[in-house]
């Protein structure tokens, strides 16, 4: 039985078009999916409608069985689903440490947010080395580092990012993707969309195209990435700018 179930989802912001217009997307545990596909392909709003930041006009989200209809964004993550957005959404005036400490912003136990920072360094060295530098001081790499490391506060089910390459040099965009199979080896699901779609079908299991909102084809990864279709339509340059 698929951990995540997308199914028949038409989904758009306020009074405007549908974004999504139909799809469906079934995500296995432990497994890594990357989103590819060209901009207004609806690959930002997928991520937005699991995490309940964008409403639902029709279809269903089920989560190891339930229903995360209606669930407001909070409650989504207290399930277990963290999104990491595009924007690197930290607190630039904030150390490391307090940055990772905001992560374990729901959990009461202090004690047990600061056993899971222990952890989350554990994993990222170059945060404990960092752990009292301002965030607005670091490297992207870094910041990116840190955001994957806030979620991990949380001990997510399935962490789902949103070009996280974005503006990075290539280098520590392979950083970046080493550090998303480290959480995979961890057993996290990993969902991302990524523009480099190459880079991002290179790195995961399964490769999922979207276009017009719907799910066009799917499968592993390098069959994806070999396929004329992607060759065609979706690899022949590298797209940038904000979509929806």
């Amino acid at each position: 039985m698929p951990h995540l179930v997308v199914k028949d989802v038409v989904a758009g912001y306020g009074s405007g078009p549908d974004i999504l217009t139909g799809l469906s997307l079934d995500v296995e545990e432990g497994k890594s999916y990357c989103i590819v596909g060209p901009n207004g392909a609806g690959k930002s709003t997928l991520l937005k409608a699991i995490c309940g930041l964008v409403n639902i006009r029709n279809g269903t989200i089920d989560f190891e069985g339930e229903t995360l209809l209606g669930l407001r964004a909070d409650q989504v993550l207290q399930r277990g689903i963290c999104f990491v957005p595009q924007d690197r959404s930290l607190f630039p005036d904030m150390t490391v440490r307090e940055n990772l400490r905001m992560g374990g912003y729901i959990l009461k136990d202090r004690n047990e947010v600061e056993r899971r920072i222990d952890e989350v360094f554990e994993m990222f060295p170059i945060l404990k080395e960092r752990a009292s530098q301002h965030a607005k001081t670091m490297s992207g790499g870094q910041q990116q580092q840190l955001l994957l490391g806030r979620a991990l506060v949380l001990r997510p089910k399935v962490v789902m990012l949103d070009e996280p390459s974005l503006g990075l040099a290539p280098k520590v965009s392979k950083q970046i993707f080493d550090s998303m199979n480290q959480l995979k080896d961890a057993g996290i699901t990993i969902i991302v969309v990524e523009q480099n779609a190459r880079m991002g079908l290179g790195y995961c299991d399964w490769g999922c195209v979207l276009d017009l909102g719907k799910l066009v084809f799917e499968g592993a990864s390098r069959t994806v990435l070999d396929d004329p279709r992607m060759a065609e339509l979706y690899l022949g340059t590298r797209r940038t700018g904000s979509e929806k």
